[in-house]
């Protein structure tokens, strides 16, 4: 297959990369660019271990052409906060309210409950489960997750 030369933004960079054609968006974000906050799990849209933002919205990064990606933001959970930047308020509820377990869902659950937050700023419990929904926990039974994203929104 003949790779293509494309420029994707990620986390407020430019990265010009030559990928494959079926080159997903979460192995060009883990394999070329280092940014493994986004995880491979199903490696088929069910888990949300790889949820990114693209232009702001939720997307599967596993489910993404990285070409397709081209020309729009993306933001990985790096690019939201680190302990070099600081912690965003959200990552640091997930700290606090204990709802990061083994680890490997907590970056999906945080990039989906930012979108939700970014929209609403103080929402109930019912939108908090609602914007989760497409993220599976294999540790909990995410009631830390949804105490962490109730605490981030206390914080706002």
């Amino acid at each position: 297959m003949k790779k293509k030369l494309i420029t994707l933004e990620v986390n407020g960079e430019n990265h010009e990369l030559a990928v494959e054609p079926d080159e997903s968006l979460l192995q060009v974000l883990r394999n070329r660019l280092d940014l493994v906050g986004p995880k491979k799990g199903c490696d088929s849209g069910g888990c949300g271990c790889c949820s990114v933002h693209v232009d702001g919205r939720v997307v599967y990064s596993c489910m993404m052409y990285a070409a397709g990606a081209e020309g729009r933001a993306i933001t990985t959970i790096e690019g939201i906060g680190s302990a070099a930047t600081g912690l965003h308020r959200l990552q640091q509820a997930f700290i606090d309210a204990g709802a990061v377990q083994c680890g490997y869902c907590s970056c999906g659950m945080m990039m989906a409950a930012k979108q939700l937050l970014d929209t609403v700023k103080q929402p109930n419990e019912d939108q908090i489960r609602l914007a989760i929904a497409g993220n599976l926990c294999r540790c909990t039974g995410y009631t830390k997750i949804v105490d962490a994203i109730r605490l981030a929104a206390a914080r706002a």
